[in-house]
């Protein structure tokens, strides 16, 4: 959400359920960046005046996450051979998956996916995956399955680029995944898709001159 005030301040607003990250201006040279937690149920360490202190941690804790996510959307990077060992196939335990192919329209939906639920507080489910790819693309059910998305997430995990939480069913990318996503994502769309463009269109015949 953005929100548009008077004297030209702008606010950025995310929300997770009963948590909000807000951005805005304060004064010409001043960024600030707060977390609030409308719920303390949310957070899930009591509600009492005593779990005070583990409110504030964990809000603490949002909020770096949160700024560490700004980061490395901004600072994207990726390893030289990351590129050829994305296309080869790995194991998640014992079961085979393919690798990940930029040029697949599915798996690009993916990366961009995993990348938007990257700065949740709390990670993310199959659940909440399968409807960001969704939500971002305006596909039906029918299109983009649980099984579809269980693949999906198997064979980024294969390739190290999201983690599961030990015991849960939150998955999560860690700051040197975001910034290889984050890489990913713009050299398809930003560098080697313009130059394919480029070399496919025909070039115009010069005029002659007199």
């Amino acid at each position: 959400m953005v929100e548009t005030l008077a004297y030209d301040l702008t606010v950025f607003k995310i929300h997770f359920g009963n948590l909000t990250l807000k951005a805005y201006t304060k004064g010409e040279h001043v960024l600030r960046i707060e977390a609030t937690v409308h719920n303390t149920h949310e957070l899930r360490c009591g509600r009492v005046v005593d779990r005070f202190p583990q409110i504030v941690t964990r809000l603490q804790s949002m909020l770096e996450r949160f700024m560490t996510t700004l980061d490395c959307v901004d600072v994207a990077f990726i390893g030289d051979q990351a590129l050829d060992q994305l296309l080869l196939p790995a194991r998640l335990g014992k079961t085979r998956v393919g690798g990940v192919d930029l040029n697949n329209i599915r798996m690009r939906r993916a990366l961009s996916a995993v990348l938007a639920l990257g700065r949740s507080p709390a990670g993310f489910t199959m659940a909440h995956f399968g409807a960001k790819v969704q939500s971002m693309t305006g596909l039906p059910d029918g299109d983009y399955t649980h099984r579809q998305a269980a693949y999906d997430l198997k064979k980024l995990r294969a390739k190290d680029l999201i983690t599961k939480q030990a015991r849960s069913r939150q998955y999560q990318l860690s700051p040197p995944s975001m910034r290889a996503v984050t890489a990913l994502l713009i050299l398809r769309d930003h560098v080697i898709r313009p130059i394919l463009a480029g070399v496919q269109t025909p070039s115009r015949p010069s005029k002659p001159t007199t």
